[in-house]
């Protein structure tokens, strides 16, 4: 459990309990996707140390957020994974990716493939009720690959929603990869595609329409949007 304790019945406050010690809640984000080695953790979380990383798997593990599990074949290893309390963080961790965009990341700022991951399915915009298909709003339906640097995840949209899964077996029809800093510039207008394509930061497999379709499915929420939707 975390070392300073409220001692407040707030539902709030004991949730701080439990992750509100500085890296808690990102050790939680990097496991949504599954299970991780301790080396695999420590390499999505920029500036942690072994030791503060260990410290806070213990607090985590004795709150029963998080557990022990052995990868199967070939890594054979102690990994860590989510418990359902673990996971029951999720929507948690969805509002608070959508609050943080409104908000300009540090300049040069990276983030994990994992957090980048997360934020596709916290910043995907639903096709709006009766838009055409070719719309923006509903403009690309279908499977996409994204290759990012040492991982890969599918991204499954639909009109209304979005499932994102680390990637297995064969390559769908539109393959994007890149770094996700990348990613996120033309997503977020800071960038063209075709500019990423022509110097060889972006590599697309598939149509281009179809990967500019698919990148236009996201975007930044407004601070109009947030008090809307309470997000």
């Amino acid at each position: 459990m975390a070392t300073r304790r409220y001692s407040d019945a707030c539902g709030i406050a004991r949730s701080l309990d439990v992750i509100g010690e500085r890296w808690a809640l990102l050790v939680v984000r990097e496991l949504v996707f599954g299970p991780k080695r301790f080396t695999d953790l420590r390499a999505g979380l920029q500036g942690i140390s072994q030791n503060v990383l260990s410290q806070r798997l213990r607090d985590l593990e004795a709150a029963g957020v998080v557990t022990r599990t052995v990868l199967g074949p070939p890594a054979s290893t102690q990994a860590y994974e989510l418990t359902a309390l673990g996971h029951s963080l999720e929507p948690v961790l969805l509002a608070m990716s959508r609050w943080g965009a409104l908000t300009p990341p540090e300049p040069g700022a990276k983030m994990s493939n994992d957090a980048f991951a997360l934020a596709l399915r916290a910043l995907f915009v639903p096709a709006a009720a009766g838009a055409p298909a070719d719309s923006p709003a509903g403009a690309f339906v279908g499977r996409v690959r994204l290759r990012l640097t040492r991982d890969a995840f599918d991204v499954d949209v639909r009109p209304d929603r979005v499932e994102v899964t680390r990637a297995a077996g064969g390559d769908p029809s539109t393959v994007l990869e890149a770094d996700e800093s990348v990613l996120r510039a033309v997503m977020f207008h800071r960038r063209t595609l075709d500019d990423a394509i022509e110097r060889g930061d972006l590599r697309v497999r598939g149509g281009i329409a179809e990967a500019s379709a698919f990148l236009g499915r996201f975007a930044a929420p407004t601070l109009d949007d947030a008090v809307a939707t309470g997000a």
